[in-house]
C-alpha cells in the first residue's frame, strides 16, 4: 500500500536502512504476536468489565504511558497545540474513539479469534478507500486480486456462520464495521495529518477517548466492575504493551530496517491472533476460520506490496500508520 509520507517517518527513516537481521526479525515477530493477541486480551478483560468501561481504562493507561515516554525523551519541549490543529485532532480522536468502542463491543459479541481476523481486514479496506481518497494511490491488478482473496475468505467465514446459525454474527458484523472505521482513520492520517507531531496525535486520541468513554459508560453501563488480576492484566496488556511498548519498538524497527523488509512479518498478525485465541481463550480452530485467516493474510500481502518497484525508503510498512502504531490500533 502506498501510504503518504508523514512527519515521524521522514525523521525515523532518514537514516540508512538495511535488511532485517536475526535480531530485527525476532523483534518484528514479537510485535506481530503482541498485536495479533490483542483481541484475546480484550476478550479476557470483558469478563470483568463492560466494553466501554474497558475502553476508557485502556485509553487512560495508554495515555499515561505515552505521556511518560514523551516526557522522558524531551518531546514536550515547546509543546503546544496550534489553533489550526484543534479541528483535525478532534476529528481524529472521534474516529479512534468510534473504532475502539465498536471493536470492544464487537469483541464482546463474538469470539476472540473472529475479532482478531476481522479487525486485520482493515488493511484491505484501506486499499479500497485509498483508491478513491488519496491521489495517485490506485488499485492495480495485484491489489484487486488481494482485495478479492481477502473478501472471499470473509464471505466463506460468514457463510459457515449463517449455515450453523451461530450467535456471533452480530459481533462479526460490528467487527467488520470497526475495521472499516480503522481503515478510514488510516486514510485520514495519510491525507491530512502527516504534518503533525505524533505525540499530539496519540495524546489527543487518549484524552478525547477517555472523556467520551467515561461519560458513555456512566450513562449506559450499570454493571459493576470486578477488580481482578485478569482485568489488571488485560488493561496493562492493552495500555502498556500495545499503546506504549509497541509504539516505541515500532520506531526502533523503522530506524534500522527497510520498511519493505519488515512488511512480511506483519502479514502474520491475523494468523497469530487466531492461534492466540485458541491457545489462551480456548476458541476452536475450525477449517473455515483457518482458511479465512490464510485468505486475509494473502490479501494483505498482495495489497501491501509494490508492483514493479521496491518500497520507497520513506514509506512505512504495512500495518503502520502515521501515529507510529501498527495499524491504527494504538
Amino acid at each position: 500500500m502506498d501510504y503518504a509520507r508523514c512527519r515521524i517517518f521522514r525523521g525515523v527513516l532518514s537514516h540508512p536502512a538495511r535488511d532485517v537481521d536475526l535480531k530485527g526479525a525476532a523483534v518484528a515477530v514479537l510485535v506481530s504476536i503482541l498485536w495479533g493477541a490483542n483481541p484475546v486480551a480484550i476478550k479476557l478483560g470483558l469478563e470483568d468489565a463492560p466494553p466501554i468501561r474497558l475502553a476508557w481504562m485502556r485509553f487512560l493507561v495508554g495515555g499515561v504511558v505515552i505521556g511518560l515516554w514523551a516526557w522522558a525523551t524531551g518531546r514536550f519541549a515547546g509543546f503546544r497545540v496550534e489553533r489550526s490543529e484543534w479541528r483535525p485532532l478532534v476529528f481524529l480522536g472521534l474516529l479512534f474513539t468510534l473504532q475502539i468502542g465498536s471493536m470492544n463491543i464487537g469483541t464482546s459479541l463474538t469470539s476472540a479469534a473472529h475479532s482478531a481476523l476481522l479487525l486485520n481486514l482493515y488493511a484491505v479496506h484501506t486499499v479500497v478507500l485509498a483508491h478513491f481518497l488519496i491521489p495517485g494511490d490506485r488499485l492495480t491488478l495485484r491489489k484487486i486480486a488481494g482485495v478479492l482473496i481477502a473478501y472471499a475468505g470473509i464471505v466463506l467465514l460468514f457463510a459457515h456462520q449463517i449455515g450453523r446459525g451461530t450467535s456471533t454474527l452480530l459481533g462479526d458484523a460490528i467487527m467488520v464495521g470497526s475495521a472499516f472505521v480503522l481503515a478510514e482513520r488510516t486514510v485520514y492520517l495519510a491525507r491530512a495529518v502527516q504534518r503533525y507531531d505524533p505525540v499530539k496525535l496519540l495524546l489527543s486520541q487518549a484524552l478525547i477517548g477517555t472523556a467520551i468513554f467515561v461519560a458513555v459508560s456512566l450513562a449506559l453501563e450499570p454493571a459493576a466492575t470486578r477488580w481482578t488480576g485478569r482485568l489488571a492484566a488485560s488493561v496493562a496488556y492493552q495500555g502498556v504493551l500495545i499503546a506504549g511498548f509497541n509504539f516505541v519498538v515500532n520506531l526502533w524497527l523503522l530506524r534500522r530496517y527497510r520498511p519493505s523488509a519488515l512488511a512480511a512479518f506483519f502479514l502474520t498478525q491475523p494468523i497469530f491472533g487466531v492461534i492466540a485465541a485458541a491457545l489462551v481463550g480456548g476458541d476452536p480452530l475450525t477449517l473455515d476460520l483457518l482458511l479465512a485467516s490464510v485468505a486475509v493474510a494473502i490479501g494483505i500481502g498482495l495489497t501491501s506490496s509494490s508492483e514493479g518497484a521496491s518500497t520507497a525508503p520513506s514509506e512505512p510498512p504495512p500495518g503502520f500508520d502515521c501515529a507510529g502504531g501498527a495499524g491504527a490500533r494504538t
